[in-house]
């Protein structure tokens, strides 16, 4: 919005300054800008470069979709493999078959397999690739580049070259196709799982389907022969060791029968041979030393040593005959003693007793001499065994010597049988493996030709170039923001000089002016804008508390529209009943003849001169009937006429006659007699032209005015565009909503 004036609304200078005297100093503070910017501000900026904004957003991702269409497409075939280690076996082959953890590594090692060089070179040459332009740069057309490498540097065609004489030879071609299928070839674990994901990307949808089914079936059967490869060559080495093993069992063998033969060991049923005749003879040993104590016995027993039943056990006869003595002795004393010892009948009794005890001698002897052989033969047996036990236990003992050398070729023998009992049971159980094992990874879902293109990805790129557009614009917004110098308003104005801005005079298009001329449009269209703006400048400077008689009009160059300013606010101080007199100080540059139709020749110069006089320059303006002094004749030194002091009484002469002279002055920034004209004034008024004047020029005229000592009492925006001041979003440009234009009439 536009400053109050003073005495309006808000605080003022009680009056302006007297002439010679400045009325403001410039701020020392921070440029306009320098602060935070709020987010209508930021809006507000926005809306004063939406054109450019608008350009970037629109452009950049139109650029985009353009380049998008260039690129060729792509597509990106996917199928799934499941990588499954064989864990169900049966119980004989567990421990020949036994898998062991599907981690995380694992997957990782079986994704790289699968996109390793050797599958890809193998998916190349089923695919017939080293065919396909796609990826064999060697059968692409030569690109215009290089056409014109080339013929900048003319040599020998890629890959021809002078015939080996020896050796290998390096196909640079048949390289970067393998090189280019692997790149084109992409294996990922799906994690938490034991799939694989199986990518191939390639322009031909068709192609990139049969690369990826060829790719899991070139994997699978590569797993499944791996597999056998290893069964194979288990097998191989198992039947190569077991035949190895039989060899030396046979060598164990012949030893030990060799050894044995030279050494005279043999091997009883149940122990060695020397073990088993010291055994023998130990027991009949034994078995001799029991016959020899039962001689013993049975002799004691002949000889009466031993009780009545040994004795009969041993000698029944000599019992009976022993019985018989017995019953014939105690007889014979019966008959003694009943008949005497001389009576034939004792003497036949002891006769037949004496008889029996020849007879029982007789036995007994024959008893004894019969046991007392059988003790000699029991005892030289005896003898003989021990003798023969002692033998064998000097044979045992050299045996037992002997046999720790067979004892370590038998351990040998029994290791060798047990190690090829083991290798024998493998190389069934790998027979039994090979007939039942399948590979560990198997497809579960194949690759189909892509409908859609994954490359480029039209929609991502697309919003991000939407995305880059919009910050572009943001940002070339703010730059231009930044490096937007002039004054786009009243605050910018009065940020650079302290003072208050009291109007913003719009520009007048041609439709708006119709047949008018702009000079003429405040008079001929005083409900306008325009004129309302001219009313307000007149508001700002007649309610001071001394209104000032001598307003000069100045600028800092030309085109900042003050001779249209001056003009207008003069015509409508006259339509509003007020004296007004313009005086025209642009010597150099006078457009007053031209504009008001002045007739003659004469004017100011003429009256500083002195070859004039004011009645003779004076002149009536046929719309409005204020007055006016143009230029006059043009001066070679008009600085010399202003500073000679007549300008200074002429103004003070006419001070009396007129309510308000204005004073056109020429630009400050580069005609010195500018600040002469502005030191004589009451006040002056400096027009800045919207969105052209930069503030350093602004500030640099407002420093030279001021170094004069020259009143001045504020600024006023001229040509101001409504419709881009009316969306900028600065304070003052309310006076151009859409909501005032009812007030308004064209």
């Amino acid at each position: 919005m536009l400053d109050n004036p003073p005495g309006a609304n808000s605080p003022a200078p009680a009056a302006f300054p007297a002439a010679g005297q400045s009325f403001a100093a410039p701020p020392t503070g921070p440029r306009p800008g320098a602060e935070a910017l709020s987010a209508s501000q930021l809006l507000a900026i926005l809306r004063r470069h939406k054109l450019v904004f608008l350009a970037c957003a629109v452009l950049i991702p139109l650029a985009g979709l353009i380049a998008l269409r260039q690129i060729p497409a792509r597509y990106t075939a996917s199928g799934m493999l499941i990588y499954e280690p064989n864990e169900y076996k049966a119980a004989a082959l567990q421990s020949v078959l036994r898998e062991g953890p599907t981690t995380e590594a694992t997957m990782a090692s079986q994704a790289e397999i699968l996109q390793s060089l050797k599958i890809a070179q193998r998916v190349a040459e089923r695919g017939q690739l080293y065919a396909n332009p796609e990826f064999n740069r060697g059968l692409r057309p030569p690109t215009v580049l290089r056409l014109l490498l080339r013929g900048i540097l003319p040599g020998q065609e890629p890959g021809v070259g002078p015939e080996p004489i020896m050796g290998p030879t390096l196909d640079a071609n048949r390289n970067a196709v393998m090189l280019a299928v692997q790149a084109a070839l992409h294996a990922k674990p799906v994690r938490y799982s034991r799939v694989l994901e199986v990518n191939f990307t390639a322009q031909d949808p068709i192609v990139a389907a049969a690369a990826v089914n060829n790719a899991m079936d070139l994997y699978v059967k590569d797993q499944y022969g791996a597999k056998a490869r290893a069964v194979h060559r288990a097998t191989e080495q198992l039947r190569k060791r077991s035949e190895e093993l039989r060899q030396e069992t046979q060598r164990e063998e012949d030893a030990i029968a060799a050894y044995r033969a030279r050494l005279g060991l043999f091997q009883g049923m149940h122990a060695g041979f020397d073990a088993e005749q010291v055994s023998h003879l130990t027991e009949e040993l034994v078995r001799a030393r029991g016959e020899l104590a039962n001689a013993d016995a049975r002799l004691d027993a002949a000889r009466g040593r031993a009780g009545a039943g040994a004795q009969a056990a041993i000698a029944p006869s000599v019992v009976q005959l022993r019985a018989q003595q017995d019953q014939m002795a105690a007889q014979a004393q019966i008959r003694q003693g009943r008949l005497g010892a001389s009576h034939p009948e004792a003497e036949g009794v002891r006769r037949q007793a004496e008889a029996a005890q020849h007879t029982l001698a007789g036995e007994i002897g024959r008893v004894v001499a019969s046991i007392e052989a059988e003790r000699r033969a029991a005892k030289d047996r005896l003898a003989a065994l021990e003798i023969n036990l002692r033998s064998a236990q000097e044979e045992a003992d050299r045996a037992a010597k002997a046999q720790i050398p067979l004892n370590a070729m038998q351990r040998d023998l029994e290791a060798a049988r047990t190690e090829l009992q083991t290798i024998l049971q493998e190389i069934q159980q790998t027979a039994q493996k090979a007939a039942i094992e399948t590979a560990e990874a198997h497809e579960i879902s194949q690759a189909l030709p892509p409908e859609q293109p994954s490359w480029p990805p039209t929609g991502p790129m697309m919003a991000a170039a939407t995305g880059a557009g919009v910050l572009l614009g943001l940002l070339m917004v703010y730059v231009l923001h930044l490096l937007d110098t002039t004054v786009n308003s009243g605050d910018d104005a009065r940020a650079v000089t302290n003072l208050p801005c009291f109007a913003l005079l719009p520009e007048i298009g041609r439709r708006a002016l119709g047949h008018l001329r702009v000079e003429d449009y405040v008079a001929r269209r005083p409900h306008t804008a325009f004129a309302e703006q001219i009313r307000a400048l007149r508001a700002g400077l007649w309610l001071g508390a001394h209104r000032p008689r001598i307003i000069a009009i100045a600028a800092a160059r030309p085109d900042e529209g003050k001779t249209l300013l001056t003009l207008s606010l003069g015509r409508s101080a006259s339509l509003a009943g007020e004296r007004v007199l313009l005086i025209e100080c642009d010597l150099r540059r006078p457009k007053f003849a031209h504009i008001l139709s002045a007739a003659g020749p004469t004017g100011l110069s003429d009256l500083l001169t002195g070859s004039a006089q004011p009645k003779d320059v004076v002149r009536a303006d046929t719309v409005t009937g204020l007055s006016y002094i143009p230029a006059g004749k043009p001066s070679g030194d008009a600085l010399s006429l202003f500073l000679s002091g007549r300008l200074g009484g002429l103004l003070a002469d006419l001070r009396e006659e007129y309510d308000l002279i204005l004073l056109d002055t020429p630009p400050v920034q580069a005609m010195s007699e500018a600040r002469v004209v502005a030191s004589l004034a009451d006040a002056v008024l400096l027009c800045v032209r919207w969105h052209d004047t930069p503030r350093r020029v602004l500030r640099s005229a407002f420093e030279l005015l001021r170094d004069t000592h020259a009143n001045i009492v504020g600024t006023v925006l001229t040509r101001v565009d409504p419709r881009a001041h009316a969306r900028s979003g600065h304070a003052d440009a309310e006076v151009y909503h859409r909501r005032y234009r009812p007030y308004y009439r064209g």
